[in-house]
């Protein structure tokens, strides 16, 4: 009688083994899966550093908007009771408010007669015919402020439109109609 031997037959061993070859390139293929998950993640990392960053220094640059914005109308009576009598201690703290508020880089945006409009900086309060430039301002009702260069209040202004020719015809007629 002959003896023969049987092997447990295992499912691996059903499978053909992998050649080194393919087992490197499985390895390389998942290496450079995760180096590019780490790049993704270092790179978010510092998209997000550099927006933490850009809002802290935006925060610290308009950190006194709202207390800029209350004083305006401070500064809008102090110039107003100055216009309208001889007060020096008015006067003197007035000097002190604007140089206070220019100290803060609080800018008056007060636009000369025939500047240009820019709807940015100035909120137009009425247009009136003009021989001016169309576009342009007028007048000033009231000046504006900007903070660094974002405007806290815009100038109230007058601007200037092309003046109407007025003739007796009727522009539109039903005459030449054809």
């Amino acid at each position: 009688m002959q003896e023969k031997t049987v092997q447990p037959q295992n499912a691996e061993n059903q499978q053909p083994e992998k050649s080194l070859e393919e087992q490197l390139a499985e390895a390389q293929a998942k290496l450079e899966q995760q180096r590019d998950q780490m790049l993704r993640a270092v790179a978010d990392a510092d998209n997000t550093r550099k927006r933490v960053q850009a809002e802290a220094a935006s925060a610290q640059k308009y950190a006194l908007e709202r207390f800029a914005g209350g004083l305006l109308p401070v500064l809008d009576s102090l110039e107003a009771a100055v216009k309208s009598a001889d007060l020096s201690g008015v006067e003197l703290t007035l000097r002190q408010l604007v140089a206070a508020l220019e100290k803060a880089n609080v800018r008056e945006i007060n636009p000369a007669p025939g500047e240009r409009f820019d709807p940015y900086r100035h909120q137009a309060m009425a247009t009136v015919e003009s021989t001016s430039e169309p576009n342009t301002v007028i007048s000033v009702m009231q000046k504006g402020y900007s903070l660094a260069d974002r405007v806290l209040r815009p100038a109230l202004v007058t601007v200037a439109k092309p003046a109407v020719e007025k003739s007796g015809e009727n522009p539109i007629s039903d005459t030449d109609l054809d």
